[in-house]
């Protein structure tokens, strides 16, 4: 059994190149070591391997190394010296699945109000908060995801404020702090809000009320990390001037070179530190993705025009029910949408939602996703991509095994800024690995073997696999 105890041994992981450096130098170095991938070869043979890259191959191999795949292909698996070898014969073998939207963590089990800590609502505008630090790592619902083929989620801030905060991405591997569990290399997010919500949270409390209330929240919230980011960047040309300066100054000897080198003056200093312009800051260089709460289509093209208008790009519309009314505009603009197969009339704004959705996002070019915004949808992501490629089957828009598939990994990695590392089957990439007892779209499919960086962390088949997440809960997840 992973015991806790086990994991206080686990030895840091190899820098991931260059991202990984980057993402510690941003300041996110984790006073504990992440988990490191796991050593050794394995080779899984005789399946049918689901690349979500177009091809499949049946039977099939996957062959990875130290939690790197090195190869995929179709017919005998090679031999490969020292190699565990699991005969997979039968089963279906995918990528593993990728959650765009979770609260798992800071919405944690058992459901107290003492372990909500999802939403800052103490004023709409909160880019300062990051869901990371509200994360509870031992969440059982963590190992009930694994146990239902997901192998990275992002975890989002809740949906109350207009700017709720950063959200970030979790690979599904037990830690004892939350920032260890963050995906080498992922950039943050921020999670966004447009429609009902913030003007039920805020309407009888100082603001936003209305829809155009919303709206001129987030633009002054950009316009003030504009002019804050503006003083930043007009301070590091001013500092690179005084250094050339100071420099050349120093470097004077003669009468003459000092003459015409005087020293600088005082150093100029820089602005002041500002959490929340901070990272609306990142948003506006391309550095944060911005993930948007958004139902109807005339709030995404509103906020759209913010977007517009203040040079950035919107990573991902999330739940976008109405996502299918704009599905063009969606597209040619490379703006994904987050959804789920059925969910609908829960709210007013939600009442224009069809089962053909991302069937219609698809159609028309668009980065469609499965989401779960669900500790218990999350168990069976499979099936409500399976729900909704029927769907769009009977509106006439022909979907193939391929599509539905990128729906889980290959798209939602794209929206986080991870499908360099994950979300297909291909050689170098991380081997986040699904084994399915059945076609994993199918209602009776099951997660036999879930692999996270090539190490075995979910075996139907043995309890033991179960690592401290489901440790005292007394039931199988």
């Amino acid at each position: 059994m992973l015991l806790f105890t086990a994991f206080l041994a686990l030895s840091p992981a190899e820098a991931a190149p260059t991202s990984r450096a980057d993402w510690e130098a941003a300041g996110h170095r984790a006073v504990e070591a992440s988990p490191a991938p796991a050593p050794g070869a394995v080779v899984l043979y005789g399946g049918t391997v689901m690349t979500a890259t177009g091809a499949v191959h049946s039977p099939g191999y996957v062959v990875w190394r130290d939690g790197r795949i090195e190869a995929v292909g179709a017919g005998e698996a090679p031999e490969v010296e020292g190699a565990h070898r699991i005969d997979v014969t039968g089963h279906f073998v995918t990528p593993g699945l990728i959650d765009t939207h979770s609260h798992l963590g800071v919405y944690p089990s058992p459901d107290a109000r003492a372990h909500q800590d999802g939403n800052e609502a103490t004023t709409p505008v909160t880019p300062d908060v990051w869901a990371e630090h509200s994360l509870w790592p031992q969440d059982p619902g963590f190992q009930r995801a694994l146990a239902g083929g997901v192998t990275s989620l992002q975890v989002l801030p809740g949906s109350a404020n207009l700017v709720g905060g950063r959200g970030f991405v979790v690979h599904l591997v037990p830690t004892r702090g939350s920032r260890a569990m963050r995906f080498p290399g992922a950039p943050d997010t921020l999670k966004m809000a447009c429609g009902e919500n913030p003007k039920r949270v805020y309407g009888d409390g100082g603001g936003p009320s209305t829809r155009m209330g919303n709206i001129a929240g987030q633009r002054e919230a950009f316009l003030d990390a504009r002019e804050w980011l503006d003083d930043v960047e007009r301070y590091e040309v001013d500092h690179a001037e005084w250094v050339d300066k100071k420099a050349k100054a120093d470097a004077a000897e003669t009468k003459k070179e000092k003459a015409a080198n005087p020293q600088p003056g005082d150093e100029p200093l820089p602005p002041d530190r500002d959490l929340a312009k901070e990272t609306l800051a990142g948003v506006l260089k391309g550095e944060i993705l911005p993930q948007v709460h958004c139902y109807r289509a005339d709030d995404m093209l509103s906020f759209l025009q913010i977007a517009d208008e203040m040079g950035f790009s919107v990573r991902s519309f999330h739940h976008a029910l109405e996502a299918y009314k704009i599905a063009d505009v969606l597209a040619e603009r490379s703006v994904s949408v987050s959804t789920w197969a059925d969910w609908w009339g829960f709210k007013l704004e939600s009442f224009d939602g069809i089962e053909a959705n991302l069937g219609m996002v698809q159609a028309a070019g668009g980065r469609a996703i499965v989401h779960s915004d669900s500790e218990v949808g999350i168990q069976r992501l499979n099936q409500e991509a399976g729900k909704a490629r029927r769907a769009a089957l009977e509106a006439g828009i022909a979907v193939t095994d391929d599509d539905v598939l990128r729906w889980l990994t290959a798209n939602p990695a794209w929206a986080l800024g991870i499908d360099a590392e994950v979300g297909t089957l291909e050689a170098g990439k991380r081997a986040d690995v699904v084994v399915w007892t059945g076609q994993p779209f199918s209602v009776y499919a099951q997660a036999r073997y879930v692999f996270v960086d090539g190490g075995l962390r979910w075996n139907l088949d043995d309890p033991d696999t179960w690592s401290d997440w489901s440790l005292g809960q007394g039931v199988q997840p």
